[in-house]
């Protein structure tokens, strides 16, 4: 059934394919590991980055909002004060 001139040659096969997976298979593999630790270095610094372009963004709009308020309050007691004014100058005048 089986030659024997088969297992010498299913022998040199298996050897082969060995070197052939430590010659090539093994560093693409180191390759492609190194890759994704590079990539996944950068997303972490491009994460970073945004994260404190976004906190600057907060503060900014955290002044705005201050300024806005602020600036409601005063144009809220200044409308309050022409309206307690302006019935008194047409009692005034009539």
């Amino acid at each position: 059934m089986l030659s024997p001139l088969l297992i010498p040659i299913l022998g040199i096969c298996c050897g082969l394919l060995a070197i052939f997976g430590g010659v090539f298979v093994r560093p693409w593999f180191a390759y492609r590991h190194r890759r994704m630790e590079l990539d996944a270095q950068m997303i972490a610094e491009k994460s970073a980055q945004y994260a404190a372009h976004t906190d600057r963004l907060e503060q900014r709009v955290r002044v705005l909002e201050r300024i806005v308020t602020d600036r409601g309050i005063e144009l809220s007691n200044e409308i309050d004060l022409l309206r307690d004014t302006g019935p008194a100058t047409e009692r005034l005048t009539n």
